[in-house]
C-alpha cells in the first residue's frame, strides 16, 4: 500500500470546498518540513530496494528535506552512500532525521551545510565525497528557489541574480567540479520543472532557470555520450515540499497542485523512482532525456 494521501475540507456558507493543504507560510527558503502541516511523505514503505545502487556513491544537493530527501532514502535502498550538501543550519533538524533513516537502512550519509553558490563550496563537497568513499558515481542536482511575482516588472535585478546562481549556477559548479571523477556507466541526474514546458505567470525568473537546466542537461548528455556518462533530467509537477509554503501565500497553498488532471499535489517520494531509474543501468541507453511526473499535465517534451 502506498502512504495514505491527506485532503482537507474547508467549509463556507455556500459548499464544501476541498483544499490541498491548510493555509500556512514559512518566512525562509528553503523552508522547513517538520513545521509544515501535514509533512511531506517522503519515504514508500512498499519501496524495497534490489541492489539497483549496490556499492555506489551519490551526491544529492539539497537531500535534506523534500525530493531531494525521497531520492536519498530511495537510493539508500537500492545500497548507495550518500552525501548531502543543504543549504543552512536551520535545516539541521530535516538533515538529521534523512541521515538517521539512511544509516537505519544500512548506509553512510554525509550532511553537509553551506552554499553551493560558492564554487569552492562545491569542490570541497567532491572532495569529501572522494575522501569519505573513495569515488563518485552519481550526482543529483536538486537544489533550487523561487520567489513568485505579479510582474516582471516586480522582479529585482538582486532576485533575479539570485534565482539564477542557486537554480542553474550551482549545476555548473557541482556538474564541473563532479565530471573528472565520473567514469563510464555513471550518471547526472538534474531537477528541471513542468513550469519549464508550460510556463507560469508568477515565476518568471524561475521558469528560466528551469529551461536552462534543460538545455544543460541536453547539451551536456551530447558532450558525454562519448564517454558513456549519462545526463538526464526529472521534471516534476506540483510537489508538496518545504518550497512551497517557503514561496507562496497561504492562499496559495490552499488550492497547490488542484489544476492537474489527477487533481491533487504529488508527493516527493512519488518521484523518487524516476530518479532512481535514471542513476541505474536500467536507463544505461537513456541519455539527454526528461521524465514528466507531474499528475498528467501534457507537456511536449
Amino acid at each position: 500500500m502506498y502512504p495514505e494521501y491527506p485532503y482537507f475540507k474547508k467549509t463556507t456558507q455556500s459548499k464544501e470546498k476541498i483544499l490541498s493543504f491548510p493555509p500556512q507560510h514559512q518566512v525562509r527558503q528553503p523552508g522547513i518540513e517538520s513545521i509544515m502541516y501535514p509533512q511531506p511523505i517522503i519515504e514508500n514503505p512498499a519501496y524495497k530496494g534490489s541492489g539497483k545502487l549496490k556499492g555506489k556513491t551519490a551526491i544529492i544537493t539539497g537531500g535534506d528535506s523534500g525530493i531531494g530527501a525521497a531520492t536519498a532514502i530511495a537510493f539508500a535502498k537500492e545500497g548507495a552512500d550518500l552525501v548531502i550538501p543543504y543549504y543552512s543550519d536551520y535545516e539541521k533538524q530535516d538533515a538529521d532525521r534523512t541521515q538517521k533513516r539512511i544509516e537505519e537502512l544500512g548506509q553512510k550519509a554525509i550532511m553537509i551545510p553551506g552554499d553551493l553558490r560558492d564554487p569552492d563550496h562545491c569542490q570541497s563537497v567532491v572532495e569529501t565525497a572522494l575522501d569519505t568513499f573513495g569515488q563518485l558515481n552519481i550526482l543529483v542536482n536538486n537544489n533550487g528557489v523561487q520567489f513568485p511575482q505579479e510582474s516582471l516588472l516586480d522582479i529585482s535585478i538582486e532576485q533575479w541574480d539570485a534565482t539564477f546562481k542557486t537554480n542553474i549556477y550551482v549545476f555548473f559548479y557541482m556538474s564541473k567540479a563532479s565530471l573528472p571523477h565520473l567514469k563510464e556507466g555513471d550518471a547526472i541526474v538534474n531537477t528541471a520543472s513542468v513550469v519549464a514546458y508550460e510556463g507560469n505567470k508568477k515565476l518568471i525568473d524561475y521558469t528560466a532557470t528551469k529551461g536552462a537546466i534543460v538545455g544543460f542537461t541536453r547539451a551536456l548528455s551530447q558532450n558525454l555520450a562519448s564517454q558513456n556518462i549519462r545526463v538526464n533530467a526529472v521534471a516534476p509537477g506540483p510537489i508538496w515540499t518545504p518550497l512551497i509554503p517557503s514561496s507562496f501565500s497561504a492562499e496559495d497553498v490552499e488550492t497547490f497542485g488542484l489544476d492537474t488532471p489527477m487533481k491533487r499535489a504529488g508527493q516527493p517520494f512519488e518521484l523518487a523512482p524516476a530518479y532512481v531509474y535514471l542513476a541505474s543501468d536500467d536507463s544505461r541507453y537513456v541519455t539527454g532525456q526528461v521524465i514528466h511526473v507531474n499528475g498528467g499535465t501534457m507537456v511536449s517534451s
